[in-house]
């Protein structure tokens, strides 16, 4: 096993990452490429599977010259993606899903939200189904999205062929195999694992009956094998036919996979980004209000998975700090010091918090300014900011940033408060993503939550996760906790402070008060909606 080398293939919101893992877990090579995004009006957005593909090759061919190896040492590749919905036609051309009509936009994102009408009918039905989904299909899952599209362009929706979650496409686009797996079609298109089956009362109370005809018609577990690549795609990529391709897995599953797999039991994997998704594993089925699930076999092979979120993390730190008077310096000063600008910023806080011990006490943020995925499961909900004043500059962005980030943390304890209550036991967290590299998003979760914060070695988890699952289908291991005990190397902690308990638990409650506060205000105007 010491020449294999395993391909890991991640296809975020914003771009497509190429991992090259020998087989003690060492990175041997990464590659990035930006995807394009298409936002036609408020709550759309596309994608389009050609551009991803041809930046998936190209990510592919500049990791194997960068890793300087021989193309025919790599034994596997796993591939993951986030949970959006690819329209193909008979002939695998794309079918536009663009309200006018450009082929190239043949993707739904998972953060479009424009299936309001058709959730809130899929919900309405009640159907038992439903219970496994929290009690509420999100509007950021498949149903909706395909719903949609045959109630407002019912001749696209009749020529489709297929529809792919994104990393089912990837795995037909390099093997030709027409599978989904257990991971993308139970946590995002409302099938029961469990019992191999859709719910054909729910399908059919919503005019899907049809659908089950337009997904793949075979569901493969994690770790297996889904085929081979085929000569096309092998010349695209740059290796040879033949290489072992894994079933395909959800972006944030594969960092799951890849946090809690050698330590399942009390491990609450959190993956951060654009948004954030926490991921909990548990041997029997805890069904808990508002959060995904319990998904069987969805994550970890034989244990059933919670998956909690909040639809905005990283992108809701982004746009607040460039409402600032001070971005501007904020970014000036990044580039003059050649530094990133969190760096920056925490000198700002850092200094802020010499002066003041509670520099937020007055400063209170609601996070829900994209809704909140868990646990209120309420995609109408949004964000607040109480406390304004006049002031401007370094230290009222500062002070801002800081609201935000535990705003963001208070949304991850209300998820594992509701975890815990429904059955779960967590003790720690797990944690991978963008936002590990900083220090002060780490000390808040730490400290919001009063849960140690573990780390591992590997900055891109994810990644490493898509690489774990082909190391298995290609059986180099027998399992996944044998592969993530070879590949998945423990990195530092963070634990909380007892100090500053008090304070957090007093600015938790006035997280929690502010939803209902901006409940009654939405209320009060439902007349003009």
């Amino acid at each position: 096993m010491s020449g294999q080398v395993f391909l890991g293939i991640d296809i975020g919101s914003a771009s497509v990452r190429a991992g090259l893992f020998d087989a003690n877990g060492q990175r041997l090579a990464f590659a990035v490429r930006p995807i394009k995004q298409f936002h036609p009006k408020p709550l759309f957005v596309e994608q389009s599977s050609s551009d991803i593909w041809t930046q998936t090759g190209a990510a592919v061919r500049e990791a194997i010259a960068a890793a300087k190896i021989d193309p025919g040492c790599v034994a596997s590749i796993g591939v993951d993606a986030t949970c959006s919905v690819v329209a193909v036609g008979p002939n695998g051309q794309p079918v536009s899903v663009a309200e006018t009509g450009e082929a190239e936009r043949d993707i739904i994102m998972w953060m479009d939200h424009r299936a309001g009408t058709q959730t809130a009918a899929i919900n309405a039905t009640k159907d038992p189904a439903l219970a496994y989904v929290g009690g509420e299909v999100s509007i950021e899952m498949e149903l909706p999205k395909v719903l949609w599209l045959k109630q407002n362009f019912p001749e696209r929706y009749a020529a489709a062929w297929r529809f792919f979650d994104l990393a089912d496409y990837l795995v037909w686009r390099l093997s030709d195999a027409d599978i989904a797996s257990v991971c993308t079609l139970t946590c995002k298109w409302n099938y029961l694992a469990h019992e191999n089956r859709f719910s054909e009362t729910l399908l059919a109370a919503v005019g899907l009956s049809d659908i089950t005809g337009k997904v793949p018609l075979q569901v493969l577990p994690l770790g297996s094998a889904a085929g081979k690549l085929s000569p096309r795609a092998a010349a695209e990529l740059g290796l040879p036919p033949g290489v072992v391709v894994a079933t395909g897995i959800i972006d944030a599953h594969a960092g799951g996979l890849a946090l809690v797999s050698t330590e399942p039991k009390g491990s609450l994997a959190i993956i951060g980004g654009t948004s954030n998704c926490h991921m909990v594993v548990n041997p029997d089925p805890v069904m808990v209000p508002g959060v995904w699930g319990p998904y069987f076999g969805a994550m970890l092979p034989g244990w059933w998975l919670g998956e909690g979120g909040q639809s905005a993390a990283g992108a809701l730190l982004e746009w607040t700090l460039r409402q600032s008077d001070a971005w501007p310096l904020l970014e000036t000063t990044a580039k003059a010091e050649d530094r990133n600008i969190y760096a920056v910023l925490n000198d700002w806080l850092a200094d802020l918090e010499m002066r003041e011990q509670w520099p937020t006490r007055d400063l209170h943020v609601l996070s829900d300014h994209h809704g909140n995925r868990s646990p209120r499961a309420n995609p109408h909900a949004r964000g607040a900011v109480v406390g304004l004043t006049l002031e401007q500059g370094k230290d009222a962005l500062a002070r801002l940033y800081l609201a935000t980030l535990q705003a963001l943390a208070y949304g991850t304890r209300h998820i594992i408060d509701s975890m815990n209550a429904a059955g779960h036991k967590i003790e720690r967290i797990v944690m991978c993503g963008g936002g590990t590299k900083n220090p002060d998003w780490l000390r808040e979760n730490a400290d919001a939550t009063g849960c140690e914060i573990q780390l591992v070695s590997e900055e891109d988890a994810v990644t490493l996760g898509a690489a774990l699952l082909g190391a298995v289908a290609s059986g180099a291991f027998t399992s996944m906790p044998e592969a993530a005990a070879t590949l998945v190397r423990p990195g530092g902690s963070v634990k909380a402070r007892p100090e500053t308990k008090a304070f957090h638990d007093a600015k938790y409650a006035v997280y929690l008060q502010l939803y209902e506060d901006m409940e009654r205000c939405r209320s009060a105007m439902q007349a003009w909606h």
